[in-house]
């Protein structure tokens, strides 16, 4: 929402989505809707969510339980069609984490390594979030791809010494933090874009 508010171009993608519902039309997730409702270019389903799976489980276990085998070069080959489009920003949502398997060799890493893009890390705020996040950033960068930024995302709201710990987020982390987002009761997406803003590098171009 920020970006589409800087009057930037704007597509958002998630090639995997573990945890769809058939609507009728198909098997369709509630994030990858999401993305497709606030992209200002507007896309197909298909090109939003390329790979739907139907069980709320690990991507892998839930492609091999559909008969389907996830490909990092496949899924790779999906978000650079992107690029042919007139767009100044693709957002691309992973499944769960960094090193999430995609089959017995590949994990979600892969598709960003073959991609070479910059990687925006959403930190949930609760107890371990710190060792979670700058483990999950040096494997990140020891991949060799560059952080965007990172999003303190707050899940629970109780959590001792919340604000010293988006503090000490913000400390340890060389690249910038690019908003908190509260827990919010009614969830959309311009109420988690109005507690965000772009990369420097968008702001800078603008």
């Amino acid at each position: 929402m920020a970006a589409n508010r800087a009057g930037l171009r704007t597509a958002a993608i998630k090639p995997v989505a573990a945890g769809c519902i058939d609507m009728g039309k198909g098997l369709r997730n509630d994030d990858a809707l999401q993305l497709q409702a606030v992209s200002s270019h507007k896309l197909h389903y298909q090109q939003v969510n390329p790979v739907a799976l139907e069980a709320a489980i690990a991507p892998h276990i839930a492609a091999q339980e559909s008969g389907k085998t996830l490909s990092a070069s496949r899924l790779v080959g999906f978000c650079c069609g992107l690029t042919l489009l007139p767009l100044d920003l693709i957002v691309i949502e992973g499944a769960g984490g960094w090193r999430v398997p995609f089959n017995d060799h590949e994990t979600q890493a892969d598709v960003a390594r073959q991609m070479n893009c910059p990687v925006k890390l959403v930190v949930g705020m609760r107890l371990g979030c710190l060792n979670h996040a700058l483990l999950t950033a040096e494997v990140i960068r020891r991949d060799g791809l560059a952080i965007a930024g990172c999003v303190a995302n707050i899940i629970e709201t109780d959590m001792p010494r919340l604000e010293e710990n988006i503090a000490t987020l913000k400390r340890r982390f060389n690249e910038p933090c690019l908003g908190t987002v509260p827990r919010l009761q009614n969830l959309t997406p311009e109420q988690v874009g109005s507690y965000l803003h772009l990369p420097a590098v968008f702001e800078t171009n603008q």
